[in-house]
């Protein structure tokens, strides 16, 4: 198992009642689809938030991030990159925004 620090927007926060940031256990190799069956499980108030429930496929204003690198379109079963895996850099998931 994996520590993986996982940081929030501010109404997932909030729907989640946690002030900061989130660490979860997660297996080895931790990737996008591990960190949010192991958020879901912790947090079940998160689910079809993040993801589509029946799809699993991710919404369409939500972004992933880490090591300043953008995960959204990558495989969901790709490894995380080894500094998130090592708890020194966060898994971002970002609300992403839109309009002009």
């Amino acid at each position: 198992m994996t520590d993986v620090r996982v940081k929030l927007p501010g109404h997932l926060r909030r729907l989640a009642g946690e002030d900061g940031e989130v660490r979860l256990d997660v297996a080895d190799p931790p990737t996008v689809a591990s960190v949010l069956d192991a958020l879901e499980a912790r947090y079940p108030v998160l689910r079809g938030t993040i993801r589509d429930h029946g799809t699993q496929r991710r919404r369409a204003f939500v972004r992933f991030f880490a090591c300043e690198q953008d995960l959204s379109h990558q495989p969901v079963d790709a490894p995380l990159p080894d500094a998130v895996a090592g708890g020194t850099e966060p898994f971002l998931i970002v609300g992403a925004m839109a309009g002009g």
